[in-house]
């Protein structure tokens, strides 16, 4: 099967344009697998089973392959099965239900609840004009206080903000709705706001202008200040907090939102329905903040973790 090995590889190049260092990638890692059902399995690529893939991903994962190796050495498994099987090598494609190892889920970047503080009083001071500043005040308080999504609060609508609610109705993604609790802080920031932000706009109106239906308007397309815009703003207020901008994005104002509140207490559950993860899975990235919290809570009041 060396000789299938070359066609399949051979077919990689000419039929679908992959490149040198996939296809010489593929070599290695089928040679590899080859070598290894022979040694191990008495087998050949030809008569292998599914049973025998799955015992050398086991074996590769005991060796202590990284993920990502050894999902690329599925990949090129997977794909020459394919192959065998529609060049018709084999009645049958023994690869095909195999699921590869599941990607590491890395938590984002976050702040310090002393960052966020430092960005929210810094907020306060970017902007040129009173309006700007008191826009970008609560632009960062509502982000903050509510974990949205930038997409979710550019475009928040003004009648969700009027009243001094102390809960904004969200429209995040595929049209769901959640209701997100508002802090003393970003209820003042609010109020603040959308007064002057009406002043302006009935004095526009009375111009002969058009009334924008955006808590955050703007004359551009969109009829509300973008995320591209936001983006720019929140790197302008880190660099006026003395905070690298490189690490300060929205997400991240997000991930603060979550993390303090798990660290400060809340459970997993409320945090998804907070940020409006469909799946607690993708919320369970932040589990790390709970085992550092439950392990806190063992060494200050478990007896044998006290010392004598």
């Amino acid at each position: 099967m060396s000789a299938a090995i070359e066609r399949f590889l051979e077919a990689q190049q000419a039929e679908l344009g992959a490149a040198e260092n996939t296809v010489l990638a593929y070599a290695r890692d089928l040679a590899h697998f080859r070598d290894w059902l022979d040694r191990t399995q008495g087998a050949t690529l030809e008569t292998a089973t599914r049973n025998g893939i799955e015992a050398y991903l086991s074996g590769l994962e005991a060796d202590g392959l990284a993920r990502a190796t050894r999902a690329r050495r599925l990949s090129a498994i997977k794909q020459f099965y394919r192959f065998a099987w529609d060049e018709g090598w084999r009645g049958d494609n023994p690869a095909i239900q195999i699921k590869g190892p599941r990607k590491e889920r890395h938590l984002p970047g976050t702040l310090s609840e002393a960052e966020v503080e430092r960005l929210l009083e810094a907020a306060r001071q970017v902007g040129r004009t009173r309006a700007d500043r008191l826009r970008n005040t609560c632009l960062m308080e509502l982000l903050y206080a509510t974990g949205m999504r930038v997409s979710e609060l550019v475009g928040l609508p003004v009648g969700a903000a009027r009243g001094g609610p102390r809960m904004l109705l969200v429209r995040g993604k595929g049209s769901k709705e959640r209701m997100v609790p508002l802090s003393p802080p970003a209820r003042d920031a609010l109020a603040a706001w959308i007064g002057l932000r009406d002043r302006d706009e009935a004095a526009s109106v009375a111009a002969g202008g058009q009334p924008s239906r955006f808590l955050f308007p703007s004359s551009g397309k969109a009829g509300h200040l973008t995320r591209h815009r936001f983006y720019g703003l929140i790197k302008e207020i880190a660099l006026t907090a003395g905070i690298d901008p490189a690490g300060v994005t929205p997400h991240t104002l997000r991930h603060a939102f979550a993390t303090h509140l798990l660290a400060n207490g809340a459970d997993l559950m409320s945090i998804q329905t907070l940020l409006g993860h469909a799946d607690v899975s993708t919320t369970e990235i932040y589990t790390h903040v709970l085992d550092e919290r439950l392990k806190t809570l063992v060494m200050d009041h478990h007896p044998l973790a006290r010392e004598d």
